[in-house]
């Protein structure tokens, strides 16, 4: 597909809340309890196929908030799709309540899609923006453009180079699930963490240690947000995924130095090429990270008497094991 050149209007100046702690207010959760579904799949038979969600910052920029909107675009030009929703990010609503997250002093240059990748590349003013808006108008811009059934993920560059975080970490591709938040709920207190999480290497026989930097709800436990993480798989192709992603999680509670993790019958169907070995650890040496955490133990709907891929018994707790990591 072509790049496409997008300039984007000048915004109107606002006062940033530089007496916002950062800890407490790096929220990205919505007022909304579902989120919008892909364009161009089959979902509700009551929601037409050209009806999205278009996200903004709130006007208190304490959480994104999402509103209907009726694309004009045929739904199988994915460019033009693109290009309105990107055009209506960059114009605030009739609502002053909301601030839309294009439409600031930022400028994009220019975006392509390359397979199901989004990458927006803007100009080198974007690293000014204060911190906690900056979140809030990526969580806003993320969750929009994934709604496109041809984007998958979007990534962002600041002048043609990958952006990177406070600590000078790539941020990396993204998805609506990158910004997690509980849904329902109004503004809690929200935390930007950096999780260990532990993928595969390309044979599956051994695990490779991978930071992820998330935005999350502190109501939810750190070790559910990391296991979600895990299950979600990598963002990168240098590691490989180990759980089955249709995994859902029972139940985790940390209890004595042990982690109780529940999982559905999904986790016990292995769709990779990994070893029993492999995925278990992915999964006690994520959780391990954790100071609380000394053991795991893994139960199936409720039951331990499993035998994963018909080679490791779920009876018994799992500690950590440093053997199985590569460096």
């Amino acid at each position: 597909m072509n790049s496409n050149i997008f300039s984007l209007k000048n915004r109107i100046s606002k006062v940033i809340r530089g007496r916002m702690v950062l800890a407490l207010i790096l929220a990205v959760c919505m007022t909304m309890t579902a989120c919008a579904g892909k364009i161009g799949m089959s979902g509700d038979a009551e929601k037409a196929d050209n009806e999205v969600k278009i996200y903004y910052v709130n006007s208190s920029e304490t959480g994104i908030v999402a509103d209907d909107y009726t694309l004009t675009s045929d739904i199988k030009d994915t460019d033009a799709v693109i290009a309105e929703l990107i055009e209506q990010l960059s114009q605030n609503p009739d609502t002053f309540s909301y601030e839309a997250p294009l439409a600031g002093r930022i400028a994009l240059i220019d975006y392509k899609l390359t397979d199901d990748s989004l990458i927006l590349n803007f100009n080198e003013s974007y690293n000014s923006v204060d911190h906690v808006t900056e979140i809030l108008d990526r969580a806003a811009m993320v969750r929009t453009l994934t709604q496109i059934d041809a984007v998958k993920t979007v990534t962002f560059q600041v002048g043609g180079s990958p952006l990177t975080d406070a600590s000078g970490n790539v941020i990396g591709t993204m998805t609506a699930d990158t910004f997690i938040y509980n849904a329902g709920n109004e503004i809690n207190t929200y935390e930007k963490v950096t999780l260990t999480l532990y993928f595969t290497n390309e044979s599956g026989d051994g695990l490779i240690k991978v930071y992820r930097t998330v935005v999350f709800n502190s109501n939810i436990s750190m070790e559910r947000i990391a296991l979600e993480q895990l299950i979600a798989g990598p963002n990168t192709d240098e590691v490989y995924p180990t759980i089955n992603p249709a995994t859902s999680i029972n139940s985790i509670t940390v209890r004595d130095g042990i982690c109780y993790v529940d999982l559905d019958s999904a986790f016990t169907t292995e769709p990779y090429t990994v070893t029993a070995q492999t995925a278990i650890y992915s999964i006690v040496n994520t959780l391990c990270e954790f100071a609380e955490v000394n053991k795991v133990q893994i139960t199936v709907d409720g039951n331990k008497d499993v035998k994963f891929m018909d080679s490791l018994s779920l009876s018994s707790t799992y500690e950590r094991n440093l053997e199985i990591i590569e460096e």
